[in-house]
C-alpha cells in the first residue's frame, strides 16, 4: 500500500512539475492572445455599466457589485502578457509598452488600485459613489491606453 502511495505522489509531483515548465514556455502568440482576452472581458463587464453610470438606464446595484467583482480578478490576469517576447507580435500595445518598462508597471498598478476603489465603492450601496468611482475608473482605462494602446 506505501508503495503505490509512493509511485501515485512521485508520479504527481513529476506530472506537475512537466506542467509547470509547460506554463512558463508559453509561446509569445499565446501570451498576446491571453492578455488581449482578458482585456476583452475587462471591457465587457465594465464598458455594459456605462448606461446605468450615465443615468440612461436604472440603476442596478448588484449588477454593478457582480461586474465589479469579476473586474477585479480580469484586471489582474493581462500584464504578465507583456513580456519582452511579446513585443514583436502584432497587437494594438505601442512599443512604449516594452521601451518604458516601469510607466508601464505603473499604469497596470494605477489601473488595478482604481478597480479596487470601485469594487469598495459598489460594496458601500452609495449609487453616487459608486458613480464617481467608475468615471474615475474609466479616466485611468484611458489613460494607460492613450499611451501604451494603439488607435484603433
Amino acid at each position: 500500500m506505501r508503495k503505490q502511495l509512493l509511485a501515485a505522489g512521485l508520479s504527481l509531483a513529476i506530472g506537475m512539475g512537466y506542467s509547470l515548465g509547460a506554463f512558463a514556455q508559453a509561446k509569445p502568440e499565446t501570451l498576446v492572445k491571453q492578455r488581449q482576452s482578458a482585456m476583452t472581458l475587462m471591457g465587457k463587464y465594465f464598458f455594459s455599466l456605462g448606461p446605468m453610470a450615465q443615468g440612461k438606464a436604472p440603476y442596478d446595484a448588484a449588477i454593478f457589485a457582480r461586474n465589479a467583482g469579476y473586474l477585479e480578478v480580469l484586471s489582474k490576469m493581462p500584464w504578465d502578457g507583456f513580456t519582452p517576447a511579446t513585443a514583436e507580435i502584432k497587437s494594438a500595445a505601442l512599443p512604449e509598452v516594452y521601451k518604458d518598462a516601469a510607466k508601464f508597471k505603473a499604469a497596470a498598478d494605477a489601473a488595478e488600485i482604481s478597480i479596487g476603489k470601485f469594487v469598495a465603492a459598489t460594496k458601500s450601496g452609495n449609487e453616487a459613489s459608486v458613480k464617481t468611482a467608475f468615471g474615475d475608473t474609466l479616466k485611468t482605462c484611458i489613460a494607460c491606453h492613450d499611451g501604451f494602446r494603439a488607435k484603433q
